[in-house]
This record gives C-alpha cells, structure tokens and sequence, in this order.
C-alpha cells in the first residue's frame, strides 16, 4: 500500500468523522439520559457491527500474515484474500466507530454506543496494520 493510498484514506475517515461531528456539537448535553441495559439503541447497534466488522478485518489480515500451511479452503482463502478484506473492513470500522463515537450524546453507559465505537476503531485499526503487512510481505516474496 502506498504512502499516497494511505494517506488519502486517512484523509477521507477524517472529513467523515468530521463532517459528523457538526450536529454532536449542537446538542443540548442537558437532555442526557442514561438507557437501560437490555435497551438496543441505534449506537449500540452501529457500534456493535462495526466492532463486527472490524473483527472480521483483523481476523483475516491475521490469517493472511500467518500464512497457514493448511491445504485447506480457509488457509487458500486466507492467502489470497486476507490481506484485501483486513484493508477494505479496517477504514469501514474505524469511519462508522468514529461517526458514532463524534455523534454519542453522553458518555460511557449511556446507551450510545461509545465504548463499542472504541472498541470498533482499535479493531479496524488492527486490521488495516495487518492487512498492510500481509499485503506488504505479499510483494516482496511474490
């Protein structure tokens, strides 16, 4: 991956959570009210899919670092596809955690979703560092 793909990526997360940020900010912080626990707001939601999602990107860019010498369907999987799902699920985790992290009315245990938009954007971050070494090592040895 190169300096200028990176940095472009990083450019478009940052314009996304920023462009979000603007109605977070307008909001009365008075009206907070605390959701129960069983309760499924729509941050609660968001956040877990994306944490989902950016699971599912540091699983792969995982498995395509390791390389597992398996013949079976998840190593050649894993080998061919790995790398490109961690680096496509990774930003799509970070820019939806982030979103709702900028969005989130309250604080932790609110009902929000912020401790899973966290949760998110250290999963897609670790997806996008795996699936760049995977992708990485890919060019040098192929």
């Amino acid at each position: 991956m190169s300096v200028r793909s990176v940095l472009t990526l990083a450019a478009a997360v940052l314009i996304g959570v920023l462009a979000c940020a603007g109605p977070a900010a307008a909001a009365d912080p008075s009206q907070q009210v605390a959701a129960g626990v069983t309760t499924l707001s729509v941050g609660r939601v968001g956040a877990s899919l994306s944490a989902l999602v950016g699971l599912l990107g540091a699983v792969g860019g995982g498995l395509a670092l390791a390389r597992p010498d398996s013949k079976g369907h998840i190593g050649a999987w894993a080998r061919r596809n790995g790398a490109v799902t961690a680096l496509v699920a990774g930003p799509v985790a970070v820019a939806v955690g982030g979103t709702i992290a900028a969005t989130a009315d309250g604080g932790l245990g609110t009902g929000n979703g912020l401790g899973g938009a966290f949760v998110a954007m250290l999963l897609g971050l670790t997806a996008v560092a795996l699936g760049g070494l995977a992708r990485s090592r890919t060019r040098r040895t192929g």
